[in-house]
């Protein structure tokens, strides 16, 4: 085992990386995920990229302990704190909270979706800003017009809220529905957006 390998099995989640093992770890070929934890106005949110892109946008309710396993477990164990990868998407994100972006313009790594699950997801990232959509609707333009609570199990598990905006879909007759983040997530966000 060769030196970064070593400090990268030592290290703990959440830790921060000795200086250049980040850069050092990507050169050697072993960073296979790179994370950031960020602020926002929805609260901490981690945020995971592999080369890519995006794949990973978490609500930190708890610690991030839990998220990063996951994402060892369903794409690599080799994870590392390294915040400089995620500049592009902490940017968007902080020009999204603020008013100043409509739409992110980030390569997105769809590996953690399949099948329907997908498709539901494909549908509701290219919902307009500001504008909402239904649980039916997307479950038609996924292929499945039937299929809306379906749509609905999708939609709770994407793995990208924000950035593929889950938040835009709410019932038929106009009702939030259900969130991840929870309804006052939900109900920031389309605020934001000017939907409420």
């Amino acid at each position: 085992m060769n030196d970064i390998e070593t400090i990268l099995r030592a290290g703990l989640p959440g830790a921060e990386p000795l200086p250049g093992v980040a850069a050092a770890a990507q050169t050697a070929g072993l960073l296979d995920v790179a994370y950031a934890i960020e602020d926002s106005p929805v609260g901490r949110l981690l945020l995971a990229a592999t080369p890519r892109g995006l794949v990973r946008v978490a609500y930190l309710d708890g610690g991030e302990e839990a998220v990063l396993a996951d994402l060892a477990g369903r794409l690599s164990p080799r994870i590392l704190s390294a915040p400089g990868r995620l500049d592009d998407a902490r940017r968007e994100l902080d020009e999204f909270f603020a008013g100043r972006r409509r739409g992110f313009e980030l390569a997105l790594d769809w590996r953690l979706t399949a099948g329907f699950a997908r498709r539901v997801l494909r549908s509701t990232s290219r919902i307009p800003y500001g504008s909402v959509s239904s649980y039916k609707l997307v479950a038609t333009q996924a292929g499945s017009p039937r299929a809306f609570r379906a749509a609905g199990t999708a939609l709770g598990g994407n793995p990208l809220p924000i950035i593929v905006p889950c938040h835009r879909v709410l019932h038929t007759g106009g009702g939030l529905g259900g969130y991840t983040g929870g309804l006052e997530r939900k109900r920031t966000l389309l605020r934001i957006e000017g939907v409420l």
